[in-house]
């Protein structure tokens, strides 16, 4: 399966990542199987750039794949958005886009109920992350090539 990960370089060998502010799935390596997405993700940068990658399963792997939104993947971006940890090597599902996020917040700040997020979070185009938690998850990766879009 072909896979896409946009930044502000290409990124012939993936790193774990613990950025400071927390992300859906926690920290890794994210990537995603929508080319378009991967360009909205490298155009938040003055040089923009997709990496593609070979992605090939691995059976041995603990993998938690949410197959649309649901109250357990609320909870669990809840969670990790909050500094959670989890155990999973790789997590596959929606991304929390910046509206959505905004929506998490306030439904963890009290001001949203769960009912008035779910009224709130219908997405104006699919969405897809699939976070690669650790070094043996990006053993699943083999970088293609990659191309400026800007």
């Amino acid at each position: 399966m072909k896979v896409y990960h946009g930044g502000y370089t290409a990124v012939e060998l993936p790193k774990i990542l613990k950025s400071k502010f927390p992300k859906d799935f926690g920290a890794g390596f994210y990537c995603t199987e929508l080319e378009i997405q991967a360009v909205r993700w490298a155009s938040r940068y003055d040089t923009a750039v997709v990496s593609f990658y070979e992605y090939t399963p691995d059976e041995s792997l603990k993998m938690l794949v949410f197959s649309e939104m649901t109250e357990e993947w609320l909870d669990f971006v809840v969670d990790c958005r909050s500094g959670g940890k989890h155990n999973f090597d790789i997590v596959i599902g929606a991304m929390a886009n910046d509206q959505i996020y905004n929506y998490i917040s306030d439904f963890i700040d009290g001001i949203l109920t769960r009912e008035q997020f779910w009224v709130l979070a219908k997405f104006k185009y699919p969405t897809h992350q699939i976070c690669f938690c650790n070094k043996k998850a990006l053993k699943t990766l083999q970088f293609v090539d990659s191309n400026k879009i800007k």
